[in-house]
């Protein structure tokens, strides 16, 4: 089947995991009932995103993987016979932590795992000090529906992770996500910083032929002294030739349910032939930290 209708999550969080993960059931089930067949949550969807101050009682809210909330999305999967993509904290080892999705198939298997490679360290997103980059390299899988390639938040900067996912044959890059505003700068940056935000992921599919969905989360969150960060929705599927096929809003809770017939990878790549014409052998330099 090459037509498949993705479901993308996209809510506030608590303080509270346990509800956080029961309002992601809640909505997935919704989306499945209404006929989505990949669902994807946004990044950390158990939490509110923590990374705003580096505090070690944090940790707590991490969990092996395969773990329970591994287990409770497989189950939801065997289910409602869709693929889940669930973004986690994980915790590989004492003193050794991820961020991390999971990526289930429709019949409850558990697929696989990628973890996150970039890892960045910026005012009020300090993940540095609770992730480990990724060890997984860029992969994709196939699934009932559809090959996908999974990648979070950070990495959606980088044209080179959305590349090496589309060399192996990834037909949607999913990119759970948390980002938005620090609040002083809405105003005076805010258009251009979401600008920018949206623009890569089209160019991402202009790139290589294919489907790109980014989910993130909406409201204000203060889990330290201060303002917070304002996270601005807005999740959004982009087509093969990198057109907005439907974006959320910027502050209300909603299931984006965006279908999108996967033939059109294969007809955007043979008209678009950018695969064909990459001078691989002239690229060596992408290995370097720069070139002088």
């Amino acid at each position: 089947m090459s037509k498949v209708t993705l479901g993308l999550l996209q809510h506030a969080c608590t303080a509270d995991p346990a509800a956080n993960l029961a309002k992601t059931l809640a909505l997935a089930t919704q989306a499945a009932k209404r006929g989505a067949k990949i669902i994807c949550t946004q990044e950390l969807c158990r939490s509110q995103y923590f990374c705003q101050s580096e505090n070690y009682a944090n940790f707590k809210l991490a969990e092996p993987i395969p773990g329970p909330s591994t287990a409770v999305f497989q189950q939801f999967a065997k289910k409602h016979r869709v693929v889940v993509v669930a973004s986690l904290f994980e915790k590989r080892s004492a003193g050794l932590y991820h961020n991390t999705a999971v990526i289930i198939d429709a019949d409850g298997k558990f697929l696989g795992r990628y973890r996150k490679m970039h890892i960045p360290d910026d005012p009020l997103y300090y993940e540095k000090f609770y992730f480990t980059p990724g060890d997984t390299g860029f992969r994709a899988w196939q699934t009932k529906y559809g090959k996908i390639g999974v990648m979070i938040c950070w990495d959606q900067w980088y044209p080179e992770a959305a590349r090496l996912t589309a060399l192996q044959g990834a037909e949607i890059l999913l990119y759970p996500t948390a980002i938005g505003w620090h609040p002083k700068e809405k105003k005076p940056h805010g258009a251009d910083q979401h600008g920018a935000w949206e623009i890569s992921h089209r160019g991402h599919a202009v790139a290589n032929g294919c489907f790109v969905a980014a989910v993130n989360r909406i409201g204000v969150e203060k889990p330290v002294d201060g303002a917070g960060l304002e996270f601005w929705g807005q999740s959004f599927v982009a087509g093969t030739s990198g057109q907005i096929l439907a974006k959320a809003s910027a502050d209300r809770e909603e299931i984006l349910l965006v279908p999108v017939d996967l033939a059109q990878v294969d007809t955007t790549r043979t008209h678009w032939p950018f695969l064909r014409d990459r001078r691989i052998d002239a690229y060596g330099d992408l290995t370097k930290r720069f070139v002088d």
